[in-house]
């Protein structure tokens, strides 16, 4: 792994907690850096990433995690990528924190569709941090972007 990681082929997130619930998992997640050799490894073609059940939404997600990953090189703000993820499986693809301890949320959902179930580990996130929550974002396939309630949207 740490071959991989030295030659950019993989990037670790680390898990994000505030030691506020002994539920967190404190494992890092793996992502590709590339998702064209991601797809390639995995045997995806074309076909099969539209397939129920395929590998079209861990590779959405790698992806906007690398983008991510990217574009805070050059941000503004000193911001940190972490995921978060409990025993219970409320999961939170992508946590964003700043150095003022301000956070945003963003989910992955490989889906034209999006349901207030998608926001589950988003709201679960919001409740544990109240002000200091900003926004929880729902990245979808679909058309449109839309409010799923106070601080949350499903964006495509």
């Amino acid at each position: 792994m740490n071959l991989l990681e030295e030659v950019f082929l993989i990037k670790r997130i680390p898990a994000w907690s505030r030691n506020q619930s002994n539920r967190a998992i404190r494992t890092s997640k793996v992502a590709f850096v590339a998702s064209g050799i991601a797809a390639y490894l995995l045997g995806a073609d074309a076909r099969g990433l539209v397939r129920p059940g395929g590998q079209f939404g861990p590779l959405m997600e790698g992806f906007m995690l690398m983008e991510l990953a990217r574009q805070l090189t050059w941000a503004e703000d000193q911001v940190d990528l972490y995921h978060y993820r409990t025993k219970d499986k409320v999961e939170v693809d992508a946590v964003l924190e700043n150095r003022r301890g301000q956070v945003v949320g963003i989910g992955v959902k490989a889906a034209s569709t999006v349901r207030p179930d998608d926001f589950r580990g988003l709201r679960h996130l919001a409740d544990r941090l109240g002000d200091d929550f900003i926004a929880g974002i729902v990245l979808h396939t679909g058309a449109q972007t839309l409010p799923f309630g106070d601080r949350m949207r499903a964006c495509r």
